[in-house]
């Protein structure tokens, strides 16, 4: 989007458009229009597909009347999230350094005085001084410009929190680490903790999270977040007043749909993995977040769970864990994975006719190709999970899934 179209878009008359044609399908509303010179097609096109898509993203905010770009939204953190988040944070004044579709701080701005919202791109400063009154917010600041450049003009201790949300491109393609992120939060460790004790960076829940506090030295703990069974997001902690040598704690929060839903887990360290004797009555995988964070050791001995093996993640246990952080399964059958016998067990099972979904970790062979190699088809219920047992041989383990 443009400035000129944005413009375009505040007019009276192409809201009213874009209001009587907000259930139409924006390739056909295209289409349909194309020839129309006062209207801004492309905008209007690209803001009914977006307002669709807002509605699972933003359930709430999405009835604001926001305008949005493609990318922005994308990008932007969802409610769930965004709401979480926010719940971290007190004081009274802090700074986005990467405003975006400006989610965050409206979210941030029920908590802080004032928020300050920076960013470089022209036209989503622009949308974010529109959205922010929209959404009945006004205690944003709106500023153009680089957020480093900004942050060094200010005041030590300016600001009770920083958040940074850097982008993370290398070489033109997308990075997962902060090495190539804009703004430069490494470079920028030193500047932002002293305009705040406090910054919490926006990482990717693919990031590498061994040695960060090489990187940055005041890291003092790390969060893995995910949302309803999928891995959203890593945020690193920052605090300026970190006892030297303490060390950095791990936390994994698994947030499931509705606000009371959260489990947390916590550590300073390893638990270890404790392998049970054989696979018991129930199987369990757990939350990505608890696998991410490596906190299921600590799960699994808060609960005496026992490893299926030391190589991978799965949990086994005699009596049934509810509610359980993650996917839960009842143990059907298990046994040794030797191609030439295996189809024998499948018939067994009738798993010929019923399919299954086929997961594996640790196990010399694709998912893909045992499908193809079995001809089993998909089933949301049946599970067959090739791995290896505790003595490291190739098994396969039959379960139902509970939850």
């Amino acid at each position: 989007m443009t400035l000129e179209e944005l413009q375009k878009l505040l007019e009276p008359e192409v809201q009213d458009v874009l209001t009587r044609h907000a259930s139409d399908d924006p390739a056909a509303f295209a289409m349909q229009f194309h020839n129309r010179r006062d209207l801004p097609v492309r905008a209007i096109a690209e803001q009914l597909s977006c307002r669709k898509k807002a509605l699972k993203k933003l359930p709430r905010l999405s009835h604001a009347g926001l305008l949005y770009t493609a990318l922005a939204l994308e990008q932007s953190s969802g409610e769930r999230m965004a709401g979480y988040r926010a719940s971290l944070f007190s004081g009274k004044r802090m700074i986005d350094l990467s405003g975006g579709l400006g989610v965050d701080c409206m979210y941030l701005a029920r908590v802080f005085q004032e928020v300050v919202y920076c960013e470089r791109d022209e036209v989503l400063c622009a949308l974010a001084a529109y959205n922010m009154p929209s959404a009945g917010i006004s205690n944003v600041v709106i500023h153009h410009g680089e957020s480093m450049e900004l942050l060094a003009s200010c005041p030590d201790d300016s600001f009770d929190w920083i958040f940074a949300d850097p982008a993370r491109r290398e070489h033109g393609r997308k990075s997962v680490g902060l090495h190539a992120s804009s703004p430069d939060v490494i470079a920028g460790h030193d500047l932002m903790l002293r305009k705040a004790r406090h910054v919490c960076i926006k990482a990717s829940p693919a990031l590498e999270t061994s040695g960060l506090e090489q990187l940055l030295p005041s890291l003092s703990s790390i969060l893995v977040v995910s949302v309803q069974g999928e891995c959203k997001e890593i945020m690193l902690f920052l605090d300026r007043e970190r006892p030297a040598g303490s060390p950095v704690s791990m936390k994994a929060v698994c947030l499931g749909s509705g606000q009371d839903e959260i489990v947390e887990i916590t550590s300073v360290g390893d638990a270890g993995k404790i392998v049970a004797e054989s696979v018991k009555a129930f199987f369990y995988e757990p939350d990505p977040a608890i696998i991410k964070a490596r906190l299921c050791g600590q799960f699994a001995s808060h609960y005496g769970l026992g490893f299926v093996n030391r190589t991978v993640d799965y949990l086994t246990s005699d009596s049934l864990v509810v509610p359980f952080p993650g996917r839960s399964f009842r143990t059907v059958d298990i046994v040794s994975y030797k191609p030439k016998t295996f189809a024998a067990f499948l018939e067994m099972h009738d798993l010929m006719q019923t399919g299954a979904s086929i997961q594996r970790r640790d196990f010399p062979h694709p998912a893909d190709e045992l499908r193809k190699k079995f001809r089993l088809k998909e089933n949301d219920m049946h599970f067959l999970f090739f791995t290896r047992d505790r003595s490291n041989a190739p098994v396969c383990i039959y379960c139902r899934r509970l939850s």
